[in-house]
């Protein structure tokens, strides 16, 4: 499933994109779920790491693409960027932003599907870079290299990155199901390490990276060891 943002002042050209990637889900047989924004601010105002692809009009009235492509990389450097404009010579400035690319007004839908196909390209190559979660109503992307571990609390997970921590509804085994074949480990029956974290570990402790010390259960302690020899062959037992 991926998720599109279109982002338009103007309703006809909302419209058509809309009906381009409907066209383009069903000919690919592509899971897709679409949004629309009738401005930039729009988009930005509640904004949250949930999009992989945004068609980004360039010139809106409130805020434009360029503007909005900027506030949203402040959160997002992973999103997919793709401006529509009516003036090829501003797509230039996209770079600053790291778009994928740019398409010029009236689109044809031989551009677009070109442009969208690529994105998914892009997206499936990076899939299991990334895990999408709810939190607080939203879905959240989440860069996975960036977890250092994950702890159940009750009824509830803790996801600890390296700059915050989000809470989300869910059980351990879940994730453990998602995320073991992608680098974690359980280590005791309410906390999931991952193993790019894990600097060292012994007396059943593991020393995570940004100083966290978790225990590790008897019976997960040569899971540990066994899965960091195979993650990176650089483990370090104390």
């Amino acid at each position: 499933m991926i998720r599109v943002a279109v982002v338009d002042d103007n309703a006809p050209s909302r419209q058509l994109l809309r009906d381009y990637l409907t066209k383009y889900r069903a000919e690919h047989d592509q899971p897709m779920i679409i949004e629309e924004f009738a401005d930039g601010s729009d988009l930005v105002g509640h904004y949250a790491p949930s999009f992989d692809i945004i068609f980004l009009d360039v010139q809106m009235e409130n805020l434009d693409g360029f503007a909005t492509a900027r506030l949203v990389r402040e959160v997002d450097p992973a999103v997919i960027i793709i401006f529509v404009t009516n003036m090829a010579q501003l797509a230039i400035n996209g770079y600053q932003v790291n778009a994928l690319s740019y398409l010029v007004k009236p689109v044809s839908y031989f551009a677009f599907s070109q442009e969208l196909l690529r994105a998914v390209q892009r997206i499936e190559q990076t899939r299991d870079d990334f895990v999408v979660v709810p939190v607080a109503g939203d879905l959240v992307r989440i860069n996975l290299a960036k977890v250092v571990y994950i702890e159940s609390v009750k009824h509830r997970l803790e996801i600890h990155t390296m700059d915050a921590t989000l809470s989300m509804v869910g059980t351990l085994r879940e994730m453990a199901e998602q995320l073991e074949p992608r680098g974690f480990v359980q280590i005791n029956s309410f906390l999931l390490a991952n193993l790019r974290h894990v600097l060292a570990f012994g007396n059943q402790t593991a020393i995570m990276s940004q100083g966290a010390q978790l225990p590790v259960s008897r019976s997960r302690k040569k899971e540990l060891a066994a899965a960091l020899a195979a993650h990176s062959g650089r483990s370090r037992v104390l």
